[in-house]
Parts: C-alpha cells; structure tokens; sequence
C-alpha cells in the first residue's frame, strides 16, 4: 500500500510551509533565544572543540548562526550576504551554499568569543522579526533557484526558507552544539515537540509509504499512517539528526524511510 505523497517542488509549484506564519514566527523568536542562552559560558576549550559538521568547530559554527541571523534581519544584509557569496562562486566555483556560510564564518573571524555571544544574543530578535515582516505576498514568490538536498533538486517557495528552514538550521545546530561540548540541551514539547512534528509530517509526505513512528524523548511523540509498513523508535533528536544526513552512510539507520532527507 502506498499513501498520497506530498509532491517535491516544482518551478510552477514550489513547496511550502504547512506551519501557519504565527506559528512559525513563535519557533524562529524561541529557538534564536534558545540557541543564544546555549553559547552563554561556553569555556574557551569548548569554543574550539570538533563539530559534526567537518569544517567547523563550535567557534565557527556559532559564527555561521550569527551570520545567517544577521542575513535575515533585513533585506539589505540579504542582498549583500548574497551577492557576495555570487562572486566567490564566481570566483572557486563551488556551491553557492558552501560560499554564503563560509563568508558568514570569514566575516568574523577576528571577532572575540564574547563578541561572538553578545552578537547572537542581539541578532536573534532582530532576526526573527524580519522574517516576521515579510509580507504574504513575498512569501508565496518561488524562489530563483533550485535547492539541491543529498543529490536532488526542487524549487521552494520564500516562505518555505523564511518560516521553515531557516529555524530548523539554529535548531540543528543547538543539536551539533549540545553533542560537540558534552552539555545539555533545553527540549520542551511546546517548541521542539512542535518544530520535530512538522518534520515528521514532510518526511512522511515525502516517501508517501505506510509507516509507525515513535520518537522518545520530551520533544517526542507517535506517528502512523496506513497499514503494514515498518515500525520505528528512535530518539526524536537522533531522528532529526539521521534526515539531515548526519548519520554515518554506512549507519543501519540510514536504510529504508530514513534514507528520505528533510532540509535543515
């Protein structure tokens, strides 16, 4: 049995938010917050600690969220952040998303740990009410290129970025965060149950096949849909974690509906 599958995005319909724009707003102002109060009082050993993502360590990571903060508190950092990371594509040649985090990251370099968690700790509400102000109207427009996640490419609506993806990015890191320095971190049903529900529900629209889901944890909860698919209990974080690609290739969880990746 298959189930009715939520199309990837096409040029003439690009994909977008299931979240309404209220509740997305309410996610994007809490995790900025969230993941700002999880830098405070790191130790200058824990800012140059590995993270899982290979090129950056956490001082690195935390100059990443900073920068794309900043990218979306206003139009005028948008267009600047952007065409710049278009003339070093121009330039090297790789991924545009590969030039706009590095840039990110270059851009503050000489910037002191302390200056780095007073930025994140000021940006994020800026951050979060530009995304709030963009109007219907700009959110439904498609944006102008494709976005390629794990070897496929389908076109999203703004809205898709700026009420969805771009929570999940600080969410998913705070996650990268949390593993890289041994501390905890803050999981509550009302935010991350509520940001972890929308994943399931696009992973599931997205292989469209019969499945029963249990993920443990605060933020977690049971997921169903159609008969005689397999059964899954995982970690809700870890769940996440896999669908971002963050699981070794050769991992047992990257077989089967977790082979289908949600963008962070």
């Amino acid at each position: 049995m298959t189930i009715s599958t939520a199309p990837a995005g096409t040029r003439k319909h690009p994909r977008r938010p299931a979240l309404d724009h209220s509740t997305a707003m309410r996610l994007a102002r809490d995790e900025y917050a969230r993941v700002a109060d999880a830098v405070v009082g790191l130790s200058p050993d824990q800012w140059t600690l590995p993270t899982d993502c290979p090129d950056w360590d956490v001082r690195a990571m935390v100059a990443h969220i900073c920068g794309m903060a900043a990218m979306a508190a206003t139009p005028w950092e948008t267009n600047r952040q952007m065409n710049a990371a278009k003339k070093i594509v121009a330039r090297s040649g790789i991924e545009g998303i590969d030039a706009l985090t590095g840039l990110q990251v270059s851009e503050r370099a000489d910037r002191t740990t302390e200056q780095l968690t007073a930025e994140l700790r000021s940006i994020g509400p800026r951050a979060a009410g530009g995304r709030r102000r963009i109007p219907a109207f700009i959110r439904n427009r498609r944006l102008p290129e494709e976005q390629s996640m794990e070897g496929m490419s389908e076109w999203w609506s703004i809205g898709f970025l700026t009420d969805v993806v771009l929570t999940r990015d600080p969410w998913m890191h705070r996650v990268d965060l949390s593993r890289a320095t041994g501390t905890d971190m803050v999981l509550t049903a009302e935010h991350d149950g509520v940001l972890i529900d929308d994943v399931v529900r696009e992973w599931a629209g997205r292989h469209g096949q019969p499945y029963r889901l249990r993920l443990t944890g605060p933020a977690g909860g049971t997921w169903s849909e159609g008969d005689g698919g397999p059964e899954l209990e995982l970690d809700a974080v870890e769940f996440c974690r896999i669908l971002s690609g963050r699981a070794p290739e050769s991992s047992f969880t990257r077989e089967g509906l977790l082979r289908t990746f949600v963008p962070f």
